[in-house]
C-alpha cells in the first residue's frame, strides 16, 4: 500500500509540475481575451479533456512506440531527464517554458484554440508526454496503472479549475506570487529530472563495468 501511495504521489507531483497550469494562466488569458466567460469556460474544459485523452493515450501506447522504433526505456529516461532539467531551469528562473511562449505562433492559429495551442503543446507538451510513457513503464501492476490514470485525471481537473479561475487567481497572487510558485515547481521538476537521468544511465554503467 505504501508503495502505491508513493507512486501515486510521484505521479501527481511530476505531472502537475510539468504541466504547470499556473504558468499557463497568462497565455490562456491572452488567447481567450476576446471570449466571454462562458466561451472561456468551454475552452478550458475542452482543452483539459483533450489533454487527458492525449496523455493517457501516450501512457498506454508508449511501450508499443518503443518496440516499433527500437527504443529502450532507459534511453528515454535519460532524454526525459534532460528535457525535464531544461524545463525546470526555465521555471526556476520564472520564465514560461519555451514551447508555451511562442506568442508569434499563437496569433497564426486559426483553428480551435482549445486543441491547438492550448491543449497541445501548452498543457501536454513534450515533458508531460515523456513523463506519461516513463511513469506507465514504472507502473508494474494494475493498481499502479489505475493510480496513474486517476492522478492524471486529478491533475487535469485541477488544471481546468485553475484556468477557469485564472483571472481571479492572477489578481490574488499577483505577478510576484506567480513567479514564486513557478520557481518552486521548477525546483521540483529539476529534482525529478536528476532521478530520471540517473535511473536511466545506471543500467548502461553496469553493462560497461561487466
Amino acid at each position: 500500500m505504501n508503495e502505491i501511495l508513493t507512486f501515486g504521489l510521484l505521479t501527481f507531483t511530476s505531472f502537475f509540475t510539468l504541466i504547470n497550469p499556473l504558468g499557463t494562466m497568462p497565455i490562456f488569458l491572452t488567447i481567450t481575451a476576446d471570449l466571454n466567460q462562458e466561451d472561456r469556460t468551454k475552452t478550458a474544459k475542452k482543452a483539459s479533456i483533450v489533454s487527458l485523452i492525449t496523455i493517457i493515450s501516450f501512457a498506454f501506447l508508449g511501450q508499443a512506440l518503443f518496440n516499433f522504433f527500437g527504443i529502450s526505456v532507459d534511453s528515454f529516461r535519460i532524454v526525459g531527464g534532460v528535457i525535464f532539467f531544461i524545463m525546470g531551469m526555465d521555471m526556476l528562473q520564472a520564465r514560461l517554458v519555451k514551447v508555451k511562449v511562442q506568442d508569434e505562433e499563437i496569433k497564426t492559429y486559426v483553428n480551435d484554440i482549445s486543441i491547438t495551442p492550448l491543449a497541445i503543446p501548452m498543457i501536454c507538451g513534450p515533458g508531460a508526454l515523456t513523463n506519461a510513457i516513463i511513469m506507465m513503464e514504472d507502473a508494474t501492476s494494475v493498481e499502479k496503472q489505475i493510480v496513474l490514470v486517476i492522478s492524471v485525471a486529478i491533475v487535469m481537473l485541477l488544471t481546468f479549475i485553475i484556468l477557469y479561475s485564472s483571472s481571479r487567481i492572477i489578481k490574488f497572487l499577483g505577478q510576484t506570487g506567480i513567479n514564486v510558485m513557478m520557481r518552486l515547481m521548477g525546483l521540483i521538476v529539476m529534482v525529478i529530472a536528476v532521478e530520471f537521468f540517473f535511473a536511466g544511465i545506471k543500467p548502461f554503467i553496469q553493462q560497461i563495468i561487466k
